[in-house]
């Protein structure tokens, strides 16, 4: 299989020969082999594992994202992603990185639920009159 992972600014891993790979799913990990079915998966943040004859097994922490499988080609869509050897280091990167909000994306979250909540108080007294 050949394998990439897309970041929104850059292409992170371009592998080919890859012999399996091990995604984390809202459901639990997912494995593909190169003969399986072409399917879609939604991703959680967590751990991508993919191994080659060239590099063995290898670990890349992933945010939220897609992973499309057709024929051979495997394309790993996400937010964020972080490679390395070790999974300790790796998981610590996962909780510190991607699982908690940093506070720009918090007070804009609030935003957008202040603005959805006037718009719904409006829609609603505009339904009554």
């Amino acid at each position: 299989m050949n394998l990439k992972v897309l970041l929104p600014f850059e292409i992170f891993v371009t592998q080919t020969g890859v012999m399996r790979i091990v995604a984390e799913t809202p459901n639990g990990s997912f494995g593909l082999l190169p003969h399986r079915l072409d399917c879609v998966a939604a991703l959680v943040p967590g751990i991508l594992t993919y191994e080659s004859e060239a590099d063995g097994e290898v670990f890349v922490a992933v945010d939220e994202g897609v992973l499309v499988k057709t024929g051979t080609e495997v394309l790993v869509s996400v937010r964020r992603a972080i490679g390395g050897k070790d999974l300790g280091q790796l998981r610590e990167a996962v909780e510190k990185e991607f699982m908690t909000l940093d506070e720009h994306e918090q007070s804009a979250r609030m935003v957008m639920a202040r603005m959805e909540t006037g718009f719904l108080r409006r829609f609603a007294t505009f339904q009554h009159e």
